[in-house]
């Protein structure tokens, strides 16, 4: 028979085991599902897209890939309420990582939603004001007074917001109502709208639609979409938050890469909006530089500037700090293990590259 002492030393031994490995036990914790949300759908609400590196990603499944060794799932969103429909998932706890435009970001943070900014996936593209067909409208001002659509709480709302302030008006100055991407063009084909902030070229090659306004790759006007974490995933599983961005980063890599362009139309123009359409609305800028995921100086400035500029077109009504907001370890770390360290040019506050691309 052992001896008490002997059995309360075993027991001591075994607790002290046993306290040793609930912290190992903890780190090797692992979500059973990923739940991605995207601010956009396809044409009639399909569950596919294009247009950004993340809609790349979707479509090869390299995120499946990824973990299904570990049993993870990857459970895909796409909100045909676009920003708006992802916050509300943020706020009832149902995503965990967002595609997601600047101004419903913007608000989201200023309602109090809880994210890290892990690196944006849009620049320098140009914005458009489209009408129907006969329209005797050549210019923005033209459309005064008259039924101007753009899609609300959306990013499309706030570089709306940019393009009539430097034309020196207002939203007042139109008879503005909120409309979706679909619901827009049937709008315009059937002239119940005068104008409308979306793209122009599959609406002119269908004979319904004409360009009233582009903006250019303008750095002044331009949006930003960036890829964010639920601070509460990311305090659960950094590890996850790390594998998530690597291999999304080298999926940026690839969409950045000019000989893939036109493949990667191909591949976005399974969400129903024509590769005709992907190569007008991409064809102004380079992709290293319209599909940058950067956190430079042009992206952080663009931000603090998007965030006073809804404050003053009275879209968000608190202040937004974006300290603590921005999370680049990912980012960083991702590019090194990637060897992709210099591999995007870095833009300054005023939208121009730093050194000479290579």
């Amino acid at each position: 028979m052992t001896p008490p002492r002997f059995r309360f030393l075993s027991i001591l031994l075994a607790a002290a085991a046993l306290a040793c490995a609930l912290p190992a036990a903890v780190a090797q914790e692992k979500p059973k599902v990923i739940r991605i949300s995207y601010s956009s759908a396809g044409t009639g609400g399909r569950p596919i897209v294009g247009g950004s590196v993340i809609a790349t990603a979707h479509q090869q499944g390299v995120l499946e890939k990824e973990f299904a060794k570990d049993g993870i799932k990857i459970q895909w969103t796409f909100n045909p309420g676009a920003g708006p429909a992802t916050n509300e998932q943020l706020a009832n706890g149902l995503a965990d990582f967002a595609h997601h435009g600047d101004l419903p970001i913007i608000i989201g943070r200023s309602t109090g939603l809880r994210t890290k900014i892990l690196f944006p996936y849009t620049r320098f593209g140009a914005a458009y004001i489209t009408g129907p067909v006969d329209s005797p409208a050549r210019t923005l001002e033209d459309l005064k007074g008259k039924r101007l659509a753009v899609f609300k709480g959306t990013a499309s709302q706030l570089a709306l917001g940019r393009i009539l302030k430097k034309h020196g008006l207002t939203e007042r100055d139109f008879k503005t109502v909120s409309m979706d991407g679909d619901t827009l063009r049937a709008a315009i084909a059937t002239k119940d709208v005068d104008g409308g902030f979306i793209a122009p070229f599959d609406l002119e090659a269908r004979g319904v639609g004409k360009l009233i306004y582009s903006t250019g790759p303008d750095p002044e006007l331009t949006s930003q979409g960036v890829f964010w974490v639920s601070e509460e995933f990311e305090r659960k599983y950094p590890d996850i938050v790390q594998r998530v961005v690597t291999t999304l980063i080298k999926v940026a890599a690839w969409s950045s890469d000019e000989k893939n362009r036109e493949a990667q139309y191909k591949l976005w123009s399974n969400s129903g909006t024509s590769y005709y359409e992907y190569q007008k609305t991409f064809v102004d800028v380079p992709l290293k530089w319209r599909l940058s995921p950067l956190l430079d100086e042009y992206f952080v400035e663009n931000l603090k500037k998007s965030i006073q500029q809804a404050k003053e077109f009275k879209l968000i009504r608190r202040d937004v700090d974006i300290n603590g907001w921005l999370a680049p370890q990912y980012l960083n770390t991702a590019l090194k293990e990637l060897k992709l360290e210099g591999y995007w040019p870095e833009f300054n506050a005023a939208g121009k590259p730093k050194l000479a691309q290579k």
